[in-house]
């Protein structure tokens, strides 16, 4: 049996970071005394961002106010699933939190998106995210139930892995400051990612602090920039979704499964039986014995409840489909961010970027150009 497989819809992620790395610079140093004053008297010809003519007669040079991106990303995440409730065919739904544990659970997402923005503030930046991608879901997990003296045992494993099209939209903003080529940005994003199996698309908010140097080439405007950074995800933790019991399931080997994990619970069920009846009733009124005794009998109904559901759903299982919902969240919340952009001129920029540490890893390419508005 593998019917923990139908979690794998909720468990896409594709938290898509897509800052492209230009803003506002503060002119200093000797230097650049000439380009410094040139500003204070040139007459800013655009009309974002707002304040845009004030801030560049300060000393500030700002870059083109507009902009659109296209940036492939690529991440692979640990997911912590707990809450799990699964039906069928529209039946009651049943708690499997006592007797399911998952072991290693990842989603593995890769996403092409398409960013325009612009520079609404001299020091803030707003844009939009559309995005298509596949998202990758791999999931251990087993049923476990108690004998008698309540030592938990695993009747079945499982190790489920499914793929979906996800489709993702949002918007972020960027507050930035730059002096002298050194400079910090705060970026953070909302994403929705559109999926079948959802009842509604599952929610993202990523927070990326990244401080970094811009180093000048011999070329105008042509300049190399490096940066460390952190990158912190939320995903909305409540899930629900409706799934083809065809589309999760592998047939081959499950009706044995389930046979099998039928004979379990029932063995276990006869020793916890025999050893309740082999108690003296002071023995049966002790509340140790009271609670261990209801535990196995309430996990081992679980496991038979599930269990009948689905080879309920086996003899129908063209016109079968799984109901669930669960919570979800990432393994860890933070990791570790370097990245790099090289600016051909002030239109175009290529960037890459990586992340690592802790239980995600992701890597990002870009193409940016920019423009006037």
């Amino acid at each position: 049996m593998k019917y923990n497989k139908l979690i794998f819809a909720s468990l896409l992620f594709c938290s898509i970071h897509v800052f492209g790395q230009v803003y506002t610079e503060k002119i200093v140093g000797q230097k650049n005394q000439q380009l410094k004053d040139s500003l204070k008297v040139e007459e800013y010809p655009y009309a974002l961002p707002i304040w845009g003519e004030k801030v560049a007669q300060k000393g500030y040079k700002l870059p083109y106010s507009a902009g659109l991106s296209v940036n492939y990303f690529w991440q692979d995440s640990e997911i912590v699933i707990n809450g799990l409730e699964v039906g069928f065919n529209n039946g009651p739904q049943y708690n499997l939190d006592e007797i399911v544990r998952f072991d290693k659970s990842t989603v593995e997402a890769g996403a092409l998106t398409i960013r325009p923005d612009i520079w609404l503030l001299p020091f803030l930046n707003i844009y939009g995210i559309f995005g298509k991608g596949t998202s990758t879901t791999k999931i251990n997990a087993g049923i476990w139930v108690p004998d008698a003296d309540n030592n938990w045992s695993q009747i079945a494993s499982f190790n489920t892995k499914a793929n979906f099209d996800i489709t993702t939209f949002g918007f972020g903003l960027t507050p930035t400051i730059g002096i002298g080529g050194g400079w910090l940005a705060l970026d953070m994003n909302m994403s929705w990612s559109d999926v079948s199996a959802l009842d509604k698309p599952a929610f993202s908010y990523v927070f990326g602090p990244r401080l970094g140097k811009t180093f000048k080439l011999p070329k105008p405007d042509r300049n190399i920039a490096v940066w460390v950074g952190g990158f912190r995800v939320h995903i909305s933790g409540d899930t629900q979704g409706n799934i083809p019991f065809s589309d999760i399931f592998d047939v081959n080997g499950l009706q044995e499964k389930v046979d099998n994990g039928f004979a379990k619970v029932d063995e276990n069920q006869t020793k916890v039986d025999n050893w309740w009846d082999t108690l003296t009733p002071a023995q049966q009124n002790n509340p140790a014995n009271i609670a261990k005794h209801n535990t196995a009998n309430r996990a081992l109904e679980s496991a038979g409840n599930i269990l009948t559901s689905l080879d309920g759903a086996i003899s129908t299982i063209d016109n079968s489909s799984v109901q669930y919902s669960l919570q979800k969240r990432p393994k860890d919340m933070w990791n570790f961010i370097v990245g790099s952009q090289f600016q051909y001129n002030k239109h175009i920029m290529l960037r890459v970027e990586c992340g690592f540490l802790g239980s995600r890893t992701q890597v990002l390419g870009g193409l940016q150009y920019r423009f006037g508005l």
